[in-house]
């Protein structure tokens, strides 16, 4: 039965071995003093030699207005400096950066813009982490 136990993860109350926390605690993110320049902010080149492409095949209108959609998952961004960024920027362009999900500020407001979903299996794992928790601070105080 022990096997088993800690094959699966499962508490055995005789050992409980604390090297691992459930804890989770969110980095605090610190910006530079320096605004970088919007177009540090991304790495277009691979869109834009899509976008060329695209523009001088022979596809349909409809075929050409999808592909240049699809060719905009090859925008890197450069999250660090969009944080530096948005530090710096307006009021208006800080709500806008906010909606598009370049930066997460508060994790309700991420919930409410639909850019988190909780669902019954991350609740449960949640519970069963609090209870696992519960479990090995009783341990530790008998």
């Amino acid at each position: 039965m022990k096997d088993y136990m800690d094959l699966f993860g499962m508490i055995d109350e005789n050992k409980i071995d604390d090297k691992y926390s459930i804890k989770v605690e969110v980095p605090q993110y610190l910006p530079k003093a320096e605004c970088p320049p919007l177009w540090s902010l991304f790495d277009d080149k691979k869109y834009k030699e899509l976008i060329t492409e695209i523009n001088h095949s022979s596809v349909t209108e409809e075929e050409k207005e999808f592909l240049k959609l699809a060719a905009t998952r090859h925008v890197v961004f450069t999250y660090s400096k969009i944080a530096d960024y948005y530090a710096h920027a307006s009021k208006e362009m800080q709500e806008l950066m906010e909606h598009s999900a370049l930066v997460i500020i508060d994790f309700d407001d991420a919930l409410a813009n639909g850019y988190i979903e909780l669902t019954d299996k991350i609740y449960n794992i949640v519970k069963q982490s609090k209870e696992y928790q519960k479990k090995v601070e009783k341990y530790k105080d008998a």
